[in-house]
Protein backbone atom coordinates (compact mmCIF):
# COMPACT_ATOMS: atom_id res chain seq x y z
CA UNK A 1 0.00 0.00 0.00
CA UNK A 2 1.22 3.38 -0.71
CA UNK A 3 -0.35 6.43 0.44
CA UNK A 4 -3.09 4.48 2.26
CA UNK A 5 -4.49 2.58 -1.12
CA UNK A 6 -3.29 -0.93 -2.14
CA UNK A 7 -1.19 -1.36 -5.06
CA UNK A 8 -3.42 -4.08 -6.98
CA UNK A 9 -1.60 -7.16 -7.72
CA UNK A 10 1.56 -6.64 -6.21
CA UNK A 11 1.90 -9.28 -3.26
CA UNK A 12 3.61 -10.02 -0.15
CA UNK A 13 5.05 -13.70 -0.09
CA UNK A 14 7.22 -15.00 2.80
CA UNK A 15 9.64 -17.72 1.63
CA UNK A 16 8.25 -21.05 3.27
CA UNK A 17 12.23 -21.83 4.25
CA UNK A 18 12.17 -18.90 6.62
CA UNK A 19 9.24 -19.35 8.42
CA UNK A 20 10.89 -21.83 11.61
CA UNK A 21 12.90 -18.27 12.13
CA UNK A 22 9.78 -17.49 14.19
CA UNK A 23 7.37 -14.53 13.94
CA UNK A 24 5.10 -11.40 15.94
CA UNK A 25 1.53 -10.51 15.19
CA UNK A 26 0.85 -7.48 17.39
CA UNK A 27 -1.95 -4.66 17.26
CA UNK A 28 -4.28 -3.20 19.39
CA UNK A 29 -7.69 -4.68 20.10
CA UNK A 30 -9.67 -4.92 16.83
CA UNK A 31 -7.06 -4.35 14.72
CA UNK A 32 -7.36 -7.97 12.98
CA UNK A 33 -4.71 -10.02 14.45
CA UNK A 34 -6.81 -13.17 14.61
CA UNK A 35 -7.66 -12.49 11.02
CA UNK A 36 -4.19 -12.67 10.16
CA UNK A 37 -3.59 -15.43 12.00
CA UNK A 38 -6.14 -17.44 10.69
CA UNK A 39 -5.29 -16.49 6.92
CA UNK A 40 -1.59 -17.95 7.81
CA UNK A 41 -2.90 -21.17 9.34
CA UNK A 42 -4.94 -21.55 6.16
CA UNK A 43 -1.90 -20.81 3.90
CA UNK A 44 0.14 -22.99 5.71
CA UNK A 45 -2.16 -25.95 6.05
CA UNK A 46 -2.35 -25.75 2.32
CA UNK A 47 1.45 -26.14 1.78
CA UNK A 48 1.26 -29.40 3.93
CA UNK A 49 2.58 -27.81 7.14
CA UNK A 50 0.66 -28.48 10.74
CA UNK A 51 -0.18 -26.01 13.14
CA UNK A 52 -1.00 -25.32 16.56
CA UNK A 53 -3.13 -22.53 17.57
CA UNK A 54 -3.68 -21.65 20.91
CA UNK A 55 -7.49 -19.90 20.97
CA UNK A 56 -8.45 -17.70 24.27
CA UNK A 57 -11.51 -15.85 22.26
CA UNK A 58 -12.68 -18.57 20.59
CA UNK A 59 -12.62 -17.00 17.26
CA UNK A 60 -10.23 -19.86 15.23
CA UNK A 61 -12.83 -22.51 15.77
CA UNK A 62 -14.03 -21.08 12.40
CA UNK A 63 -11.30 -22.75 10.55
CA UNK A 64 -12.73 -25.80 10.23
CA UNK A 65 -15.82 -24.88 7.92
CA UNK A 66 -15.62 -22.59 4.80
CA UNK A 67 -15.75 -18.80 4.93
CA UNK A 68 -18.69 -16.98 2.95
CA UNK A 69 -18.33 -13.80 0.74
CA UNK A 70 -19.88 -10.89 1.39
CA UNK A 71 -19.34 -7.21 0.16
CA UNK A 72 -16.64 -6.29 2.30
CA UNK A 73 -14.71 -9.42 0.98
CA UNK A 74 -15.36 -9.10 -2.83
CA UNK A 75 -13.86 -5.58 -2.77
CA UNK A 76 -11.07 -6.53 -0.74
CA UNK A 77 -10.04 -9.31 -3.31
CA UNK A 78 -10.92 -7.02 -5.95
CA UNK A 79 -7.83 -4.72 -4.64
CA UNK A 80 -5.60 -6.73 -3.99
CA UNK A 81 -6.37 -9.43 -7.66
CA UNK A 82 -6.87 -12.30 -6.31
CA UNK A 83 -10.35 -14.45 -6.07
CA UNK A 84 -11.78 -15.35 -3.28
CA UNK A 85 -12.33 -19.31 -2.74
CA UNK A 86 -13.82 -19.79 0.88
CA UNK A 87 -12.43 -23.60 1.98
CA UNK A 88 -12.69 -24.99 5.47
CA UNK A 89 -9.76 -27.47 6.58
CA UNK A 90 -9.45 -30.41 8.94
CA UNK A 91 -9.48 -29.55 12.44
CA UNK A 92 -8.51 -30.96 15.87
CA UNK A 93 -10.02 -29.51 19.03
CA UNK A 94 -7.51 -29.57 21.78
CA UNK A 95 -7.80 -28.70 25.66
CA UNK A 96 -5.96 -28.25 29.07
CA UNK A 97 -9.38 -27.42 30.80
CA UNK A 98 -12.78 -27.81 30.69
CA UNK A 99 -13.14 -26.81 27.23
CA UNK A 100 -14.85 -29.45 24.71
CA UNK A 101 -11.93 -31.54 23.08
CA UNK A 102 -9.24 -33.66 22.93
CA UNK A 103 -7.69 -33.83 26.90
CA UNK A 104 -3.78 -33.13 26.90
CA UNK A 105 -1.89 -34.60 29.82
CA UNK A 106 1.76 -34.50 30.97
CA UNK A 107 2.85 -36.52 34.45
CA UNK A 108 4.96 -34.90 37.07
CA UNK A 109 8.10 -37.09 36.42
CA UNK A 110 7.89 -36.02 32.61
CA UNK A 111 9.07 -32.17 34.10
CA UNK A 112 11.39 -33.24 35.98
CA UNK A 113 12.76 -32.06 39.29
CA UNK A 114 14.71 -28.62 37.25
CA UNK A 115 11.54 -27.51 34.86
CA UNK A 116 9.11 -28.43 37.53
CA UNK A 117 10.56 -26.09 40.49
CA UNK A 118 10.81 -23.44 37.53
CA UNK A 119 6.96 -23.80 37.10
CA UNK A 120 6.48 -23.20 41.08
CA UNK A 121 9.12 -20.43 41.26
CA UNK A 122 11.53 -21.90 43.45
CA UNK A 123 14.88 -21.06 44.95
CA UNK A 124 17.55 -23.01 45.47
CA UNK A 125 16.89 -24.63 48.57
CA UNK A 126 13.39 -25.66 47.84
CA UNK A 127 14.61 -26.75 44.15
CA UNK A 128 16.72 -29.49 46.21
CA UNK A 129 13.77 -30.68 48.35
CA UNK A 130 12.06 -31.20 45.47
CA UNK A 131 15.02 -33.11 43.24
CA UNK A 132 15.69 -35.56 46.64
CA UNK A 133 11.85 -36.30 46.10
CA UNK A 134 12.06 -36.98 42.10
CA UNK A 135 15.58 -39.04 43.48
CA UNK A 136 13.71 -40.97 46.25
CA UNK A 137 10.61 -41.83 44.34
CA UNK A 138 12.65 -42.99 41.31
CA UNK A 139 14.70 -45.35 43.76
CA UNK A 140 11.58 -46.93 44.70
CA UNK A 141 10.18 -47.23 42.06
CA UNK A 142 7.20 -45.01 42.85
CA UNK A 143 5.66 -43.47 39.98
CA UNK A 144 5.24 -39.47 40.19
CA UNK A 145 2.22 -38.84 37.61
CA UNK A 146 -0.17 -35.62 39.14
CA UNK A 147 -0.18 -33.25 41.55
CA UNK A 148 -1.54 -35.58 44.80
CA UNK A 149 1.49 -38.09 44.02
CA UNK A 150 4.02 -35.13 44.86
CA UNK A 151 2.09 -33.66 47.37
CA UNK A 152 1.96 -37.04 49.34
CA UNK A 153 5.61 -37.47 48.93
CA UNK A 154 5.52 -34.25 50.85
CA UNK A 155 3.59 -35.57 53.47
CA UNK A 156 5.93 -38.43 53.78
CA UNK A 157 9.01 -36.95 53.75
CA UNK A 158 7.94 -34.35 56.70
CA UNK A 159 6.59 -36.86 58.52
CA UNK A 160 6.79 -40.60 58.37
CA UNK A 161 9.44 -41.27 56.60
CA UNK A 162 11.52 -37.94 58.02
CA UNK A 163 14.53 -40.05 59.67
CA UNK A 164 14.72 -42.42 57.19
CA UNK A 165 15.11 -39.77 54.49
CA UNK A 166 17.16 -37.82 56.17
CA UNK A 167 19.09 -40.50 57.42
CA UNK A 168 19.81 -41.43 53.42
CA UNK A 169 19.17 -37.71 51.87
CA UNK A 170 20.30 -34.98 54.34
CA UNK A 171 18.08 -33.10 56.44
CA UNK A 172 14.73 -32.16 55.20
CA UNK A 173 13.19 -28.32 56.13
CA UNK A 174 9.48 -28.25 56.97
CA UNK A 175 9.60 -24.82 56.27
CA UNK A 176 10.74 -25.94 52.72
CA UNK A 177 8.04 -28.69 52.48
CA UNK A 178 5.22 -26.44 53.72
CA UNK A 179 6.83 -23.53 51.21
CA UNK A 180 6.19 -26.18 48.26
CA UNK A 181 3.12 -27.86 49.31
CA UNK A 182 1.99 -23.32 48.96
CA UNK A 183 3.47 -23.73 45.58
CA UNK A 184 1.31 -26.66 44.31
CA UNK A 185 -1.99 -25.44 45.82
CA UNK A 186 -1.25 -22.42 44.17
CA UNK A 187 -1.25 -24.35 40.56
CA UNK A 188 -4.14 -26.58 41.62
CA UNK A 189 -6.91 -23.41 42.16
CA UNK A 190 -5.75 -22.27 38.12
CA UNK A 191 -6.77 -26.40 37.42
CA UNK A 192 -3.90 -27.90 36.72
CA UNK A 193 -4.53 -30.98 38.41
CA UNK A 194 -6.21 -32.25 35.15
CA UNK A 195 -2.78 -31.22 33.63
CA UNK A 196 -1.32 -33.36 35.32
CA UNK A 197 -1.66 -36.98 35.06
CA UNK A 198 -2.03 -39.66 32.12
CA UNK A 199 -2.35 -40.19 29.43
CA UNK A 200 0.75 -37.99 28.50
CA UNK A 201 0.03 -36.24 24.91
CA UNK A 202 2.22 -37.71 22.28
CA UNK A 203 3.84 -34.33 20.34
CA UNK A 204 4.13 -36.35 17.35
CA UNK A 205 0.26 -36.16 17.17
CA UNK A 206 0.83 -32.25 16.15
CA UNK A 207 2.75 -33.71 12.75
CA UNK A 208 -0.29 -34.85 11.09
CA UNK A 209 -1.66 -34.45 7.31
CA UNK A 210 -4.83 -35.07 6.23
CA UNK A 211 -5.98 -37.24 3.14
CA UNK A 212 -5.77 -33.94 0.79
CA UNK A 213 -1.85 -33.72 1.80
CA UNK A 214 -2.98 -30.58 3.78
CA UNK A 215 -1.45 -29.94 7.25
CA UNK A 216 -4.13 -30.76 10.04
CA UNK A 217 -4.67 -27.93 12.58
CA UNK A 218 -5.14 -28.23 15.66
CA UNK A 219 -6.89 -25.17 18.02
CA UNK A 220 -5.96 -25.77 21.61
CA UNK A 221 -9.26 -23.97 23.38
CA UNK A 222 -8.51 -21.86 25.89
CA UNK A 223 -11.23 -19.45 26.96
CA UNK A 224 -11.81 -20.36 30.24
CA UNK A 225 -7.94 -19.56 30.60
CA UNK A 226 -7.12 -16.27 31.07
CA UNK A 227 -7.65 -15.98 34.49
CA UNK A 228 -5.47 -18.79 34.95
CA UNK A 229 -1.84 -17.44 33.16
CA UNK A 230 0.04 -20.06 35.89
CA UNK A 231 -1.59 -22.47 34.21
CA UNK A 232 -0.97 -21.44 30.47
CA UNK A 233 2.66 -20.90 31.13
CA UNK A 234 2.85 -24.29 32.60
CA UNK A 235 1.33 -26.21 29.37
CA UNK A 236 3.50 -23.68 27.14
CA UNK A 237 6.22 -24.72 28.78
CA UNK A 238 5.88 -28.53 28.95
CA UNK A 239 4.88 -28.34 25.65
CA UNK A 240 7.91 -26.64 24.18
CA UNK A 241 10.49 -28.80 26.03
CA UNK A 242 8.62 -31.85 25.36
CA UNK A 243 8.92 -31.15 21.27
CA UNK A 244 12.52 -29.76 21.66
CA UNK A 245 13.64 -33.21 23.36
CA UNK A 246 11.20 -35.39 21.23
CA UNK A 247 12.06 -34.40 17.71
CA UNK A 248 15.15 -34.73 15.87
CA UNK A 249 17.69 -32.04 14.78
CA UNK A 250 16.55 -30.83 10.65
CA UNK A 251 19.12 -28.25 9.99
CA UNK A 252 17.43 -25.57 7.63
CA UNK A 253 14.95 -27.12 5.76
CA UNK A 254 12.31 -26.61 2.81
CA UNK A 255 9.93 -25.79 4.91
CA UNK A 256 9.02 -26.29 8.57
CA UNK A 257 7.40 -29.48 10.30
CA UNK A 258 4.94 -27.33 12.76
CA UNK A 259 4.30 -24.23 13.15
CA UNK A 260 2.90 -22.93 16.89
CA UNK A 261 0.88 -19.73 17.38
CA UNK A 262 0.34 -18.37 20.74
CA UNK A 263 -2.45 -15.71 21.14
CA UNK A 264 -2.45 -13.42 24.36
CA UNK A 265 1.12 -14.27 24.74
CA UNK A 266 1.82 -11.88 27.39
CA UNK A 267 0.13 -14.56 29.67
CA UNK A 268 2.96 -16.55 29.56
CA UNK A 269 5.38 -13.63 30.32
CA UNK A 270 3.59 -11.16 32.48
CA UNK A 271 3.40 -13.75 35.81
CA UNK A 272 6.63 -16.07 34.91
CA UNK A 273 9.45 -16.21 37.00
CA UNK A 274 13.01 -15.18 35.78
CA UNK A 275 14.04 -18.49 35.27
CA UNK A 276 10.68 -19.41 33.65
CA UNK A 277 11.30 -16.69 31.38
CA UNK A 278 14.78 -17.70 30.68
CA UNK A 279 13.85 -21.36 29.94
CA UNK A 280 11.77 -20.08 27.59
CA UNK A 281 13.88 -17.46 25.63
CA UNK A 282 16.53 -20.88 25.66
CA UNK A 283 13.97 -22.87 23.96
CA UNK A 284 12.90 -20.56 21.39
CA UNK A 285 16.64 -19.81 20.39
CA UNK A 286 17.27 -23.87 19.90
CA UNK A 287 14.24 -24.80 18.69
CA UNK A 288 14.16 -23.13 15.53
CA UNK A 289 17.00 -26.61 14.23
CA UNK A 290 13.89 -28.69 15.05
CA UNK A 291 12.18 -27.66 12.29
CA UNK A 292 9.63 -25.17 14.36
CA UNK A 293 8.39 -22.03 14.32
CA UNK A 294 7.29 -20.07 16.96
CA UNK A 295 4.53 -16.75 16.42
CA UNK A 296 3.82 -14.68 19.35
CA UNK A 297 0.31 -12.86 19.18
CA UNK A 298 -0.20 -9.90 21.37
CA UNK A 299 -0.83 -6.05 21.37
CA UNK A 300 2.30 -4.61 21.91
CA UNK A 301 5.59 -5.94 21.02
CA UNK A 302 6.87 -4.27 24.23
CA UNK A 303 4.79 -7.36 25.86
CA UNK A 304 7.38 -9.83 24.57
CA UNK A 305 11.02 -10.02 26.24
CA UNK A 306 14.27 -8.31 23.88
CA UNK A 307 15.45 -11.81 24.09
CA UNK A 308 12.70 -13.36 22.62
CA UNK A 309 11.82 -10.60 20.30
CA UNK A 310 15.64 -10.34 18.63
CA UNK A 311 14.97 -13.77 17.65
CA UNK A 312 11.89 -13.43 15.35
CA UNK A 313 12.59 -13.25 11.68
CA UNK A 314 8.75 -12.54 10.44
CA UNK A 315 6.89 -9.35 12.21
CA UNK A 316 3.18 -8.45 11.46
CA UNK A 317 2.65 -4.99 13.03
CA UNK A 318 -1.33 -4.37 13.04
CA UNK A 319 -2.14 -0.53 13.84
CA UNK A 320 -1.32 0.84 18.01
CA UNK A 321 -3.49 3.68 19.08
CA UNK A 322 -1.83 6.80 21.13
CA UNK A 323 -3.97 8.07 23.63
CA UNK A 324 -1.78 9.19 26.54
CA UNK A 325 1.93 10.23 26.38
CA UNK A 326 2.84 7.05 27.41
CA UNK A 327 1.24 5.23 24.46
CA UNK A 328 3.00 7.81 21.91
CA UNK A 329 6.56 6.95 23.59
CA UNK A 330 5.92 3.54 23.18
CA UNK A 331 4.54 3.51 19.05
CA UNK A 332 7.82 5.40 19.22
CA UNK A 333 9.79 2.61 21.04
CA UNK A 334 8.15 0.61 18.32
CA UNK A 335 8.91 1.62 15.56
CA UNK A 336 12.29 1.58 16.02
CA UNK A 337 11.99 -2.52 16.07
CA UNK A 338 11.30 -2.41 12.02
CA UNK A 339 13.84 -2.04 9.23
CA UNK A 340 14.03 2.33 8.23
CA UNK A 341 12.05 2.74 5.21
CA UNK A 342 12.11 5.55 2.03
CA UNK A 343 8.63 4.66 1.91
CA UNK A 344 6.98 5.75 5.53
CA UNK A 345 7.10 7.53 8.44
CA UNK A 346 6.57 4.78 10.63
CA UNK A 347 5.25 6.69 13.83
CA UNK A 348 2.73 7.99 11.54
CA UNK A 349 1.77 4.89 9.93
CA UNK A 350 1.59 3.04 13.02
CA UNK A 351 -1.24 4.85 14.24
CA UNK A 352 -2.92 5.52 10.64
CA UNK A 353 -3.53 1.27 9.79
CA UNK A 354 -7.15 0.23 9.19
CA UNK A 355 -8.64 -2.76 10.17
CA UNK A 356 -7.12 -5.66 8.17
CA UNK A 357 -3.77 -3.47 7.40
CA UNK A 358 -0.61 -4.41 8.70
CA UNK A 359 2.94 -2.98 8.08
CA UNK A 360 5.28 -6.54 7.12
CA UNK A 361 9.05 -7.59 7.26
CA UNK A 362 9.86 -11.38 6.45
CA UNK A 363 13.58 -12.91 5.91
CA UNK A 364 14.20 -13.24 2.37
CA UNK A 365 15.80 -16.87 1.09
CA UNK A 366 19.45 -15.42 2.59
CA UNK A 367 17.64 -14.93 5.85
CA UNK A 368 18.15 -10.89 5.28
CA UNK A 369 15.02 -8.54 6.73
CA UNK A 370 13.20 -7.08 3.85
CA UNK A 371 12.02 -3.49 3.69
CA UNK A 372 9.00 -2.85 5.77
CA UNK A 373 5.81 -2.73 3.75
CA UNK A 374 2.56 -1.37 4.53
CA UNK A 375 -0.19 -4.00 3.28
CA UNK A 376 -3.87 -5.07 2.86
CA UNK A 377 -4.64 -8.76 4.21
CA UNK A 378 -6.48 -11.37 2.47
CA UNK A 379 -10.08 -12.22 3.85
CA UNK A 380 -9.78 -15.59 5.34
CA UNK A 381 -10.97 -18.42 2.99
CA UNK A 382 -12.54 -20.06 6.35
CA UNK A 383 -15.83 -18.67 8.26
CA UNK A 384 -14.64 -15.91 10.26
CA UNK A 385 -17.04 -16.36 13.28
CA UNK A 386 -17.20 -19.26 15.72
CA UNK A 387 -18.29 -22.72 15.32
CA UNK A 388 -22.04 -23.44 17.27
CA UNK A 389 -21.55 -26.23 20.23
CA UNK A 390 -23.63 -28.42 17.86
CA UNK A 391 -20.83 -28.25 15.45
CA UNK A 392 -17.50 -28.18 17.47
CA UNK A 393 -19.12 -31.57 19.17
CA UNK A 394 -19.81 -32.82 15.69
CA UNK A 395 -15.84 -32.22 15.05
CA UNK A 396 -14.93 -33.94 18.52
CA UNK A 397 -17.37 -36.91 17.47
CA UNK A 398 -14.90 -37.98 14.60
CA UNK A 399 -11.74 -37.91 15.82
CA UNK A 400 -9.83 -40.82 16.88
CA UNK A 401 -7.58 -39.19 18.88
CA UNK A 402 -9.85 -38.01 21.09
CA UNK A 403 -11.08 -41.50 21.40
CA UNK A 404 -7.72 -42.11 22.72
CA UNK A 405 -6.43 -39.45 25.32
CA UNK A 406 -10.10 -38.68 26.42
CA UNK A 407 -9.80 -42.03 28.51
CA UNK A 408 -9.59 -41.24 32.46
CA UNK A 409 -6.43 -43.32 33.51
CA UNK A 410 -5.68 -43.59 37.12
CA UNK A 411 -2.95 -46.53 38.26
CA UNK A 412 -0.98 -46.97 41.14
CA UNK A 413 1.71 -44.56 41.69
CA UNK A 414 3.04 -42.88 44.47
CA UNK A 415 0.26 -41.57 46.13
CA UNK A 416 -1.68 -44.96 46.17
CA UNK A 417 2.11 -47.00 47.27
CA UNK A 418 2.17 -44.21 50.11
CA UNK A 419 -1.10 -43.99 51.27
CA UNK A 420 -1.48 -48.16 51.49
CA UNK A 421 2.12 -48.26 53.30
CA UNK A 422 1.00 -45.57 55.94
CA UNK A 423 -2.05 -47.73 56.60
CA UNK A 424 -0.41 -50.77 56.61
CA UNK A 425 2.21 -48.98 59.43
CA UNK A 426 -1.28 -47.43 61.01
CA UNK A 427 -2.66 -51.04 61.22
CA UNK A 428 0.25 -52.72 62.73
CA UNK A 429 0.83 -49.81 65.05
CA UNK A 430 -2.91 -50.52 66.33
CA UNK A 431 -2.11 -54.04 66.67
CA UNK A 432 0.99 -53.15 68.80
CA UNK A 433 -1.24 -51.07 71.02
CA UNK A 434 -3.85 -53.37 71.50
CA UNK A 435 -1.72 -56.39 72.31
CA UNK A 436 0.35 -53.63 75.01
CA UNK A 437 -3.45 -53.00 76.32
CA UNK A 438 -4.30 -56.65 76.40
CA UNK A 439 -0.76 -57.70 77.91
CA UNK A 440 -1.64 -54.51 80.82
CA UNK A 441 -5.38 -55.87 81.69
CA UNK A 442 -3.69 -58.92 82.04
CA UNK A 443 -1.00 -57.89 84.58
CA UNK A 444 -4.15 -56.01 86.24
CA UNK A 445 -6.48 -58.76 86.78
CA UNK A 446 -3.28 -60.56 88.24
CA UNK A 447 -2.36 -57.77 90.62
CA UNK A 448 -5.77 -57.47 92.04
CA UNK A 449 -6.17 -60.75 92.71
CA UNK A 450 -2.60 -61.35 94.11
CA UNK A 451 -3.93 -58.41 96.26
CA UNK A 452 -7.42 -59.46 96.90
CA UNK A 453 -6.18 -63.14 98.28
CA UNK A 454 -3.41 -60.73 100.78
CA UNK A 455 -6.55 -58.82 101.64
CA UNK A 456 -8.76 -61.72 102.77
CA UNK A 457 -5.06 -63.57 104.75
CA UNK A 458 -4.91 -59.98 106.31
CA UNK A 459 -8.79 -59.57 107.35
CA UNK A 460 -9.02 -63.22 108.72
CA UNK A 461 -5.45 -62.94 110.84
CA UNK A 462 -6.88 -59.78 111.95
CA UNK A 463 -10.57 -61.43 113.43
CA UNK A 464 -8.54 -64.13 114.77
CA UNK A 465 -6.74 -61.48 116.93
CA UNK A 466 -9.67 -59.33 117.55
CA UNK A 467 -11.43 -62.49 119.22
CA UNK A 468 -8.50 -63.48 120.86
CA UNK A 469 -7.93 -60.29 122.41
CA UNK A 470 -11.72 -60.51 123.61
CA UNK A 471 -11.34 -63.09 125.13
CA UNK A 472 -8.36 -61.93 126.97
CA UNK A 473 -10.07 -58.68 127.72
CA UNK A 474 -12.64 -60.29 128.64
CA UNK A 475 -11.21 -62.70 131.02
CA UNK A 476 -9.34 -59.49 132.61
CA UNK A 477 -12.64 -57.99 132.97
CA UNK A 478 -14.19 -61.14 135.28
CA UNK A 479 -11.08 -61.24 136.98
CA UNK A 480 -11.20 -57.15 137.99
CA UNK A 481 -14.81 -57.58 138.67
CA UNK A 482 -14.86 -60.52 140.60
CA UNK A 483 -12.10 -59.11 142.78
CA UNK A 484 -13.74 -56.19 143.07
CA UNK A 485 -16.63 -58.44 145.09
CA UNK A 486 -14.41 -60.14 147.08
CA UNK A 487 -14.86 -63.60 145.28
CA UNK A 488 -11.73 -65.47 145.24
CA UNK A 489 -11.41 -67.83 142.48
CA UNK A 490 -10.01 -70.99 142.76
CA UNK A 491 -10.14 -73.64 145.87
CA UNK A 492 -13.47 -72.33 147.75
CA UNK A 493 -12.75 -72.29 151.78
CA UNK A 494 -15.17 -71.69 154.20
CA UNK A 495 -16.31 -68.62 155.74
CA UNK A 496 -15.99 -67.89 159.60
CA UNK A 497 -18.72 -65.78 159.79
CA UNK A 498 -21.37 -67.73 157.52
Amino acid sequence: MLEGEPVKELQVKIPLKTLNRHGLIAGATGTGKTKTMQIMAEQLASQGIPCLLMDLKGDLSGLAKPGTLNDHISWRHEMIGTPYKPKGFTVEFLTISDEKGLSLRATVAEFGPVLFSKILGLNDTQQGVVALIFKYADDNQWPLLDLKDIKKMLQYITNEGKKKIEAEYGRVSTASTSAILRKIIELEQQGAEKFFGELSFDVEDLLRIDEQGRGVLSIMRLRDIQGRPKLFSTFMLSLLAEIYSTFPEEGDVDQPKLCIFIDEAHLIFDNASGALIDQIEAIVKLIRSKGVGIYFVTQNPMDIPDEVLSQLGLKIQHALRAFTAKDRREIKKTAENYPLTDFYDTDELLTSLGVGEAMVTALNEKGIPTPLAATLMRAPKTRMDILTEEEIADVISKSTLALEYNREIDRESAYEILKKKLEEAATEEHLEELKRQREAGKKAVSRKKTSGDESLIEELSKNTMVRQLGRTLMQELTRGLLGSLGIKTGRRKKSSWF
